[in-house]
């Protein structure tokens, strides 16, 4: 673990304040944009009051201790009382416990919005002065660039052979699932903006969670732990359809059954015993990680369809109260149930075991938790979908397919381009 704590204790004020336009048009341009919106509500950040590294099995627990070592010397004045308010981490973790990367950052200066009401947060040293609740004035958003597509790690003959080298050991009853990931990278005759993109995949996708952390950057539909005090829920997306000839593919951890012919995506894919399967044991592996950590869990008997532009998925909304008695944090709770099955496979271990094997890619921190953590150890996290990191003129973009011994190497490949399609059109909205 390598960890840059605050040097000294921090300072934070919270203050109401007059926002009219959308919480992405204050974000000033400086880099280290930090973002969590969804539906113009949430949280956009900038600068670096303190930063946590880690690496390892135990990153999650080694933030959170962290994290609380943060808090215990906190200097707070919230004015406001709102979830988001007060101090605040943003947090990205890495999908593999051997990569580099994971992070929680402490802004200097958050602003949040929830319903009609808005607020800044300013942390900083104790003993600094504050610059107050005025809003610096952005640098202009730089418009979309000329851009030149490469092979990654993971070019697409290679996950080909990798999806095929999966299907044979599920047909041999090695496993149940496995999801691939493949890359592809973007070079840009300028340096890109990652505000840019945020707006671009917020304007398509304003029901996601539009996210940014040290780089990485994009849109996800899948909430992975939101916990408010005792309550605890999480979206379980698995199992995806589209129309025939549509551009665009589904979440970059859901598996497809491919498009349809017909007008009623949402029906054929709720009469879809294969996504149905795939579904429940998506569902299934993370009721079970969280069963001995909460008094109860709610699980929907069956899911519902979930409708994106051009895309719908199954979708289940699992409710949990933790025991007052046996407190856990949201950091605490993101190490007990990371990876689902939703990005890893069933079982499991076998199935991450498999990734790591024949997959040929450093996902970083894409398929990984990414939200923010707030100081009552709560806080909202998404799985880190339809992204790409992000750093001066190139961006690298992943998708990922769920393959089960049915699939088919061809069209997975094919499936994984589409999927990229919708960080590849915001990139040149």
């Amino acid at each position: 673990m390598t960890v840059a704590p605050a040097l000294t204790a921090l300072r934070v004020r919270t203050r109401p304040l007059r926002l009219d336009g959308p919480l992405l048009d204050v974000l000033p341009g400086r880099s280290g944009e930090l973002c969590w919106v969804r539906g113009g509500d949430g949280l956009v950040g900038w600068g670096e009051a303190a930063r946590f590294t880690g690496t390892g099995p135990d990153r999650f627990a080694d933030a959170d201790r962290w994290w609380r070592s943060v808090v215990a010397g906190l200097d707070v004045r919230d004015d406001v009382g709102l979830p988001g308010t007060g101090a605040v981490a943003f947090a990205s973790f890495t999908f593999d416990r051997r990569s580099p990367g994971s992070a929680l950052v402490v802004p200097r200066t958050v602003v949040g919005r929830r319903g009609d009401r808005a607020w800044i947060t300013e942390i900083t040293p104790a003993g600094q002065p504050q610059d107050g609740p005025a809003l610096p004035v952005p640098a202009p958003v730089r418009s979309a660039v000329r851009l030149r597509y490469a092979d990654g790690e993971a070019p697409a003959h290679r996950y080909r052979t990798a999806v095929a080298e999966a299907v044979r050991r599920m047909r041999a009853g090695e496993l149940d699932k496995v999801v691939l990931a493949h890359d592809l990278l973007a070079h840009a005759d300028a340096p890109l903006d990652p505000r840019a993109l945020l707006q671009a995949l917020a304007r398509r996708y304003p029901t996601c969670w539009s996210f940014a952390v040290d780089g990485l950057v994009g849109a996800t539909p899948e909430l992975l732990l939101r916990l408010d005090g005792t309550t605890l829920e999480s979206r379980v997306l698995a199992g995806t359809m589209w129309p025939s000839g549509s551009g665009t593919g589904g979440t970059g951890g859901t598996g497809g059954t491919g498009g349809t012919g017909g007008t009623d995506v949402a029906g054929a894919l709720a009469g879809s015993a294969k996504d149905l399967r795939e579904h429940a044991y998506a569902v299934d592996s993370l009721a079970a990680s969280l069963r001995p950590l909460v008094a109860e869990l709610q699980v929907p008997r069956r899911p519902s369809v979930l409708t994106l532009p051009n895309v719908s998925h199954l979708a289940s909304d699992v409710r949990a109260r933790l025991d007052p008695a046996r407190p856990a944090s949201l950091l605490t709770l993101l190490g007990a149930v990371h990876p689902t099955a939703a990005v890893g496979g069933t079982p499991t271990p076998d199935a991450t075991a498999v990734i790591a094997e024949i997959e040929g890619l450093d996902r970083g921190r894409y398929a990984g938790p990414v939200g923010y953590v707030d100081a009552d150890g709560g806080g909202e996290t998404g799985i880190a979908l339809r992204c790409a990191e992000v750093g001066g003129r190139t961006a690298r973009l992943f998708a990922g397919c769920g393959i089960v011994a049915a699939s088919d190497p061809d069209a997975e490949v094919r499936e994984a381009a589409a999927k990229m399609r919708a960080v590849r059109e915001a990139l040149e909205d």
